[in-house]
């Protein structure tokens, strides 16, 4: 079987001893004292490439959000040099303090590689983002969070603390990796197909029961 990765682009994780403690660790982390947010198409928009119409690299049917993009693909606005994306861009939650949290479910089908799949957006120059999660098909690169998640649905949850500039990240429940933050005034979360280096002619991911959450005071 051909190895598929997801990595970070931050490092620094942390042991929790036996994965059942672990798993029950990570619940507790998630659950504990987080509000659930409004998340309909008001708070979220889709940047995708400016030439093309949102239904030709966006869809969303049955409870699946699924983005998709080409390698060969134009930037998202006329005047980015970025590489194309097709994103899930939260709007109307964008914070610079408290503590936030993304939840999702993801699938990522199988040959997408080099691609960001959900990101902490913002950060202080000169990057760009807190987090970025990414897939990489093969070679092992950062840190591996699951090394197995091709065409397969995962729970994604990223809990970003503002304030103490702290960032953890769950796969599936347990806390796979917790990390210093990079800064920055102001934060969103994104999610769908960000091509990287090395990227796939097509990359692709779909994702459901998406969740954005801050913490209650």
């Amino acid at each position: 079987m051909t190895h598929n990765e997801l990595h970070l682009d931050i490092v620094d994780p942390v042991s929790f001893g036996s994965l059942e403690s672990r798993h029950w660790l990570g619940d507790l982390l998630i659950q504990h004292g987080f509000i659930s947010l409004p998340f309909n198409r008001p708070y979220y928009h889709i940047q995708k490439p400016y030439d093309l119409p949102e239904d030709q690299r966006y869809s969303f049917i049955n409870g699946i959000h699924t983005c998709w993009v080409m390698a060969t693909d134009k930037h998202h606005t006329v005047t980015s040099r970025t590489k194309p994306r097709t994103e899930i861009g939260i709007q109307g939650h964008n914070y610079s303090s408290g503590v936030w949290q993304f939840e999702g479910y993801g699938y990522v089908p199988y040959g997408t590689s080099g691609v960001c799949i959900m990101q902490v957006f913002g950060a202080t120059a000169p990057r760009a983002s807190t987090l970025i999660v990414r897939v990489y098909n093969g070679s092992l690169r950062e840190k591996v969070l699951d090394p197995y998640i091709y065409d397969r649905w995962f729970r994604l949850n990223v809990i970003h603390d503002a304030d103490a500039a702290k960032v953890k990240v769950f796969i599936d429940g347990y806390l796979k990796l917790e990390a210093a933050g990079r800064g920055g005034t102001s934060h969103t979360f994104k999610c769908g197909v960000y091509a990287q280096n090395n990227d796939s002619f097509i990359m692709e991911s779909r994702w459901k029961n998406v969740k954005i959450l801050r913490k209650c005071e």
